[in-house]
């Protein structure tokens, strides 16, 4: 694995050579994550968002400085009213905002759990350098280190220099507590932080658009 801030192989070079990027998506899973962005850029809600009929996916839209921003987040759950968060629901608006909307760069952006004993504070923005998750146990060789699912982030050591980001590996769950399982496989993940979306939405990605660009800032 390369190091944090290197570029890993030639998919950094395929992705230089696509050109300027102009149409960004942002996938932000809560609505109180998504609506300072919403408001900063000037964004309006969609009402015809290109999604399938009866998802309570929210779609808002607007151009800065000659690019297309797209921000998506999940919705409410129809039953409870609460935010549709965890890794089901990311990964089906991921899936669909990449199919109608056909991105350049596709950005996740969010709150997550960090570790003091990694260095984390409150307040502290990650750019993430690496995903796994830390409850899909299957305690079968090799089908545990698909269950881990490791995957280098892609490098991105421009926007980490000019914004003076911290870097640092992420891990992915369904439960917002942390059971002792689960805090033994984050460690070994060697996490700075955990969340709730991130490292199957990455998976998705690198499957259906391969050579997009794909960071991830965790505050």
């Amino acid at each position: 694995m390369a190091p944090a801030g290197e570029e890993s192989g030639a998919a950094g070079e395929a992705m230089v050579a696509q050109g300027p990027i102009s149409n960004i998506l942002i996938i932000i899973a809560m609505q109180t994550e998504a609506m300072p962005v919403v408001n900063r850029f000037q964004l309006t809600e969609e009402p015809e968002p290109a999604f399938p009929k009866g998802v309570p996916w929210v779609r808002y839209h607007g151009i800065y400085k000659d690019l297309h921003i797209n921000l998506v987040w999940p919705g409410k759950d129809s039953n409870l009213g609460v935010d549709s968060v965890g890794t089901v629901s990311a990964s089906l608006v991921t899936y669909a905002a990449i199919q109608a909307l056909q991105p350049d760069l596709i950005i996740n952006a969010g709150t997550a759990g960090g570790f003091k004993a990694k260095g984390s504070s409150i307040g502290d923005v990650y750019l993430v350098s690496d995903v796994a998750f830390h409850d899909r146990r299957i305690p079968i060789p090799v089908f545990d280190l698909y269950g881990v699912g490791l995957r280098q982030a892609y490098s991105t050591p421009n926007l980490r220099k000019d914004l003076n980001l911290k870097i640092g590996k992420l891990s992915t769950g369904d439960s917002l507590d942390m059971s002792t399982q689960d805090e033994a496989t984050i460690i070994a993940n060697d996490a700075s932080v955990k969340d709730m979306e991130v490292t199957f939405e990455h998976h998705l990605i690198r499957f259906e658009l391969n050579g997009s660009w794909h960071p991830c800032l965790r505050f």
